[in-house]
């Protein structure tokens, strides 16, 4: 039996190279590859950086699908399945639309795959493909293998898993939804044997709160400092109130963290049910405390909640520019399917398109729904004009004298100064990029 992967990309204007910092190693394709038995030939199209080939002499094809790139998996799995070749689908996507998924593939997996893997490939041997296959939403990961993508060249960052979900609420994440507010953490040896094996000294822990169990973390800490290793993930801004785990994570070699602050005014975060935010403490002195213990912050903020006013982004640019991010991403609120935020949006009438990420001419950066104080194209430019700010070069050089000063490791100030560099070309880039589209059958380049 042959076994295709394909890894969907987001779109491509014509002429222009694919987003180069999107560019990371698809970690999802290195867990099915271990879930996969070894007597199953496997191939993997990544769709990002090379063209697919649709008369491989494949079996089956496996696509993994987001929200954004749900519009291009589908027009893959419709040329694989013209030709005859069944198509199973899976992802948080599939997970949160499964009937959507149906009408484009023969058979789709919700949930993580680790239960339900095995199973599906050998119905297929056997003629008796199901529909469905309901997998956990949690559960362990297995050992990635990452024989195979050996080949591709991606970022130099290593894409791990240290647990699963969230134990926060907030009305617009997908993650809360898809993992129903429960955290799995992964066992401690597990991750410690995998960074042995990476070949990579620079780790991305992707997890969406890797400080959901402080005990958790504080054992990982313990256990990867001596590997001598560079990471960093997303945590919760309640890091900054606990100085011995922001110590132990300093040590263990954390250098940037990812935080949530979301908004800036309280009737936001209290819309957005993340009202614990503001209630942590002084913003202002928790950040200081992170920036004390040499440790960047890539600060993400959102816009488009119902009290957001015109002076809202010229604010969050000034406190963002005041304390000197590493990073900072000005977002769009943006309602995913299966999420609170979608529901309330969809009952209250304010959705412009039910599907928006299949809508046939859906950029980058449009505004599908409708925003009760800042109308849909000028909250589109308003946070195009946010990133463009925060990334001038005079700014870029503010913020990076700040960085060495909080730790002056060559490696990070490297990485600074070429992201940031990056980050702030695409700003223009990324806006209007056409969703699902660009992606001929040249592939993203």
């Amino acid at each position: 039996m042959k076994l295709l992967f394909v890894l969907p990309a987001i779109g491509r204007k014509d002429g222009e190279e694919y987003i180069g910092t999107w560019k990371m190693e698809p970690l999802t394709i290195a867990t099915l590859k271990a879930l996969t038995p070894p007597d199953v030939k496997t191939m993997f199209f990544d769709d990002r950086i090379e063209a697919i080939d649709y008369n491989t002499g494949a079996d089956l094809v496996a696509i993994s699908v987001e929200t954004y790139t749900a519009s291009r998996a589908y027009k893959i799995a419709q040329n694989f399945r013209q030709k005859g070749v069944p198509v199973v689908m899976g992802g948080y996507h599939v997970t949160a639309s499964p009937d959507e998924a149906l009408e484009h593939c023969d058979s789709v997996i919700t949930g993580n795959a680790e239960a339900v893997w095995t199973q599906m490939l050998d119905d297929f041997q056997n003629a008796n493909l199901k529909q469905r296959y309901d997998g956990e939403r949690g559960g362990i990961p297995p050992m990635p293998d990452r024989s195979i993508y050996s080949d591709k060249k991606y970022l130099p960052i290593t894409l791990m898993e240290t647990g699963r979900g969230c134990p926060h609420t907030c009305e617009f994440c997908a993650i809360t939804s898809y993992y129903c507010g429960k955290y799995t953490p992964r066992p401690v040896e597990d991750i410690a044997e995998e960074i042995k094996t990476s070949k990579n000294k620079f780790v991305f822990f992707v997890d969406d709160n890797i400080t959901a169990q402080r005990g958790h973390l504080l054992a990982i800490c313990k256990a990867i400092a001596p590997l001598k290793i560079k990471w960093t993930s997303q945590v919760s801004l309640s890091v900054a109130n606990d100085a011995e785990l922001l110590a132990a994570m300093k040590d263990s070699g954390c250098q940037v963290v990812l935080i949530g602050f979301e908004s800036l005014d309280k009737a936001n975060l209290d819309q957005m049910n993340k009202s614990w935010n503001y209630k942590l403490g002084e913003r202002d002195e928790m950040v200081q405390r992170v920036h004390k213990a040499g440790i960047g912050i890539y600060a993400t903020f959102v816009f488009g909640f119902d009290y957001d006013a015109v002076e809202s982004f010229d604010d969050t640019v000034a406190f963002a520019m005041k304390h000197k991010f590493f990073f900072t991403a000005f977002n769009h609120l943006l309602p995913y399917p299966d999420t609170p935020l979608y529901k309330r949006l969809q009952d209250d009438g304010r959705l412009l398109y039910d599907k928006w990420w299949l809508k046939d001419d859906y950029k980058y950066g449009d505004i599908p729904y409708s925003p009760k104080t800042i109308p849909p194209e000028e909250l589109k430019d308003y946070c195009a004009g946010a990133r463009r700010n925060f990334f001038k070069t005079p700014n870029i050089i503010r913020r990076g004298i700040a960085s060495i000063c909080r730790n002056p490791s060559p490696m990070l100030t490297a990485i600074f100064f070429s992201q940031n560099r990056a980050l702030g070309k695409e700003v223009d880039r990324k806006l209007n990029l056409p969703v699902g589209a660009g992606l001929d059958e040249g592939g993203a380049k």
